[in-house]
């Protein structure tokens, strides 16, 4: 009678060694990790949608956190406050990233962490990085005319004439349609902002008149400046790098020392609007802020403002500086 576990005779046997017993149990950790990952994956994908984020945001939020239990080689719901502190250390000494691009990853995993179904994770266990308050270089109108003119094509030309005349933000301006350019009224329909907003800026008429040319070489369909596949046009937006290359070559070509970013062009067309005379609350509504704390930033911008604000030291009857006594001029050492 044979025992349990007796081999049978006549029968090859398969022994598997310990390497190959290790591999196997690799392999179905690696399995059972991905399984919980897909899970944890679409259960944020359904929060970030709830919540009706952006698909500029969900695709964003979702890469933070993939990266994030990447660095780490677990699943993102093992790690807890130390990975976290470590892993922001890590983005900005190791990988140099911007305090900015740091905070933006930290609100995705604050996200994760804080807004998950059955998770009760203190907000202050994820603090911000303090980014420091700078201000935003701009464009003299006569290097924007140079950039304008400088672009390598019509396509590129357009783009760089609607960011300036309109000062929409890049997203914005690779999901522009044809059917949002109201020539009769002379607006622009900008749908589906930031956070969702819809605003309407005039359109000048030089921009109208390139749109038109535009419009009989390129000839779009829905989106006014399409995307390409597989090598040639087709009916999607393009996008965000394509800006991004249409500003930096024409910048080049300029003889622009300053970055081309697409931002800076929005920078440039408020701080114009603000030197021309133009109200904050006006250019509130043009840009799209919430806020019009974000908007004043362009008074420090204006040299207009800054030239009108003068300064106290020249209302003061002072001697001239001739008059002052010297000190002891110090031989050179």
């Amino acid at each position: 009678m044979k025992m349990i576990g007796e081999p049978d005779a006549g029968k090859p046997q398969v022994r598997f060694d310990e390497g190959v017993q290790e591999t196997c149990l690799r392999r179905r950790a690696c399995a059972l990790l991905y399984v919980l990952v897909t899970h944890l994956r679409k259960m944020m994908l359904e929060e970030l949608q709830r919540r009706n984020y952006s698909q500029t945001s969900v695709t964003a939020y979702l890469k933070t956190v993939e990266d994030f239990a990447n660095h780490f080689h677990k699943a993102p719901d093992q790690l807890g406050a130390d990975e976290i502190r470590s892993y922001q250390v890590y983005l900005l000494k190791e990988k140099r990233l911007g305090v900015r691009t740091v905070g933006h990853r930290t609100a995705a995993l604050r996200f994760f962490f804080c807004k998950m179904p059955k998770r009760n994770y203190p907000v202050e266990e994820v603090p911000y990085p303090k980014a420091p308050r700078r201000l935003p270089n701009i464009l003299t109108q006569e290097e924007a005319a140079r950039l304008i003119d400088s672009a390598s094509n019509l396509f590129h030309r357009t783009m760089l004439m609607t960011l300036y005349a309109t000062g929409i933000r890049r997203a914005e301006l690779c999901r522009l349609k044809v059917e949002d350019i109201d020539s009769k009224r002379l607006i622009l329909h900008i749908r589906r902002g930031k956070r969702s907003r819809d605003r309407e800026v005039p359109l000048s008429p030089k921009l109208l008149e390139t749109f038109r040319e535009y419009w009989r070489w390129m000839r779009p369909k829905t989106y006014l400046f399409p995307g390409t596949k597989d090598g040639w046009r087709a009916d999607k937006p393009i996008t965000a790098k394509v800006l991004w290359e249409a500003c930096r070559e024409a910048a080049e070509r300029a003889g622009i020392t300053k970055p081309g970013r697409p931002h800076w062009i929005r920078h440039s067309f408020a701080t114009h609007l603000v030197e021309g005379g133009a109200d904050l609350p006006t250019v509130q509504l043009l840009l799209g802020h919430s806020d019009l704390k974000a908007t004043s930033i362009y008074l420090h911008l204006s040299e207009r403002h800054l030239k009108a604000a003068g300064t106290p030291l020249d209302k003061l009857e002072v001697s001239g500086p001739e008059q002052v006594k010297r000190s002891r001029k110090l031989p050179k050492k």
